[in-house]
């Protein structure tokens, strides 16, 4: 019989140096038989015990698949899809959003996504990210401790919701939710409100990142100058002066402009009011209004 453990005659009976595991039963000694296979070195087994090759295969997969998922995304004008019904807060929700972070319950109310079956068919569908397009900050988390109440308002009546605010443990033995009875007699004053929506009201902040309207003046008629005002629906107002040097734009937000704006809420939109002084200080002239609407 051939000796050549690659050999298809190959019998391990006939090479002295392999002991079977019959023979190692009846001599007392340790089997040492291995299968043919094990004599040779595949490519994979190659490839796994070279470092240097490994880390360049894997450095090329991941690189490959980040390009296919983020390479598309370039395309995309906007990847938050819009939600029908979706609009900014009012002053009132506004002021109930602050006493929701005020107390903490964000920490243990945080949105997620979560698409179990038992939470979806109590709660209703998961929360979306374009709902959160008005948070600032959003309010999603890694850590849940209650529900997502994206969908509670509208599978519970008021009277459960009060009840469920002033004394968990009635409602929902189970529940580790704190009492929260004392909101009952906090009084929430208009001047509070007001207050707050100024708050959120700060000039020259980050309003590019929400919906606005963006007004650009040419103050000397020669496309080289202009007044930019960019507004949000809460009257938050980001103005610069900005002029074309060598066929570029250039921008300075420092400047404050002597601006009268006005904005106003509504169910299905909001309209903005802006009276604008003369752009000469030289040439006096009567203040002109503009007015729009986004929708």
């Amino acid at each position: 019989m051939a000796k050549n453990p690659h050999s298809p005659n190959y019998d391990p009976a006939d090479d002295p140096k392999v002991v079977t595991a019959s023979e190692g039963l009846k001599k007392g000694k340790i089997p040492n038989e291995l299968p043919p296979e094990t004599q040779t070195i595949t490519f994979h087994q190659r490839f796994e015990r070279n470092a240097t090759l490994l880390l360049i295969a894997s450095l090329g997969v991941v690189s490959i698949g980040g390009i296919v998922e983020i390479a598309p995304l370039f395309w995309l004008e906007n990847t938050i899809e819009e939600v029908e019904g979706m609009r900014p807060y009012s002053p009132l929700e506004l002021a109930g959003r602050e006493i929701y972070v005020r107390e903490g319950c964000y920490t243990c109310h945080s949105q997620m996504i979560r698409p179990m079956r038992d939470e979806t068919e109590r709660y209703g569908h998961y929360s979306l990210a374009a709902e959160s397009m008005y948070d600032h900050p959003f309010q999603w988390g890694s850590k849940r401790t209650g529900p997502d109440l994206a969908r509670v308002g509208g599978r519970y009546s008021d009277e459960w919701h009060v009840d469920h605010l002033m004394d968990p443990q009635s409602v929902v033995p189970e529940s580790v939710m704190p009492k929260y009875a004392f909101l009952m007699d906090a009084k929430l004053e208009p001047e509070d409100v007001t207050d707050l929506v100024a708050t959120h009201r700060t000039h020259d902040s980050q309003v590019w990142q929400d919906d606005g309207v963006e007004i650009y003046i040419d103050t000397d008629l020669d496309q080289r100058s202009y007044w930019g005002i960019l507004a949000n629906c809460i009257g938050t107002i980001l103005d610069s002066k900005q002029s074309v040097v060598e066929s570029r734009m250039s921008s300075d937000i420092s400047w404050n402009g002597d601006f009268q704006l006005a904005t106003r809420i509504e169910p299905t939109y909001w309209s903005i009011e802006v009276a604008l002084p003369s752009p000469r200080s030289t040439r006096p002239a009567p203040s002109r209004a503009m007015s729009g609407a986004l929708t």
